[in-house]
This record gives structure tokens, C-alpha cells and sequence, in this order.
């Protein structure tokens, strides 16, 4: 357990951290799950705008590595 002040809110701020990037990769994992299943090709289009939006963004902010975000990103298009 943290004892110092310092360690106590390094700890509070590591869980608050955790948190957001679990549910931002959840939302990531889904837009990219649903440009996979989707039946038409203007559905594809419309679920990529979507994932692509934020792959960009999770590559910008190193949720994800930046050449990750866009071999993802080209993966989806080969698909479409």
C-alpha cells in the first residue's frame, strides 16, 4: 500500500488513467468489430469513418502505438 501523500495520489491518478484507457480501447476494439461485420459496403464506409476517427485520435494521444493505428486503419480499407 502507498504511504506517502505523493505515492497515494500517483496511485488514485494510475486508477483514474487505467480506467479511461480501458473504456477508450473498448470503444476503439467496437468501431472496428462493427466496420468488420457490417453487411453492405455503405455500411462499411460509414462504421470505418467512425473507427478511423478514432484511430487517429488514439494514435495522436499514444493510447496506441502511431504505426499501429495506421497498419489497423489500412487493414480496414483492404477489407471495404
Amino acid at each position: 500500500m502507498a504511504r506517502s501523500k505523493q505515492s497515494q495520489k500517483r496511485h488514485r491518478t494510475d486508477q483514474v488513467r487505467r480506467m479511461n484507457n480501458r473504456s477508450k480501447m473498448s470503444r476503439l476494439r467496437t468501431a472496428i468489430k462493427r466496420t468488420k461485420e457490417a453487411e453492405s459496403v455503405e455500411e462499411k464506409r460509414k462504421a470505418y469513418c467512425v473507427a478511423q476517427k478514432l484511430l487517429d485520435k488514439a494514435g495522436r494521444t499514444r493510447l496506441l502505438h502511431p504505426n499501429k493505428a495506421i497498419r489497423l486503419k489500412k487493414n480496414l480499407v483492404k477489407q471495404i
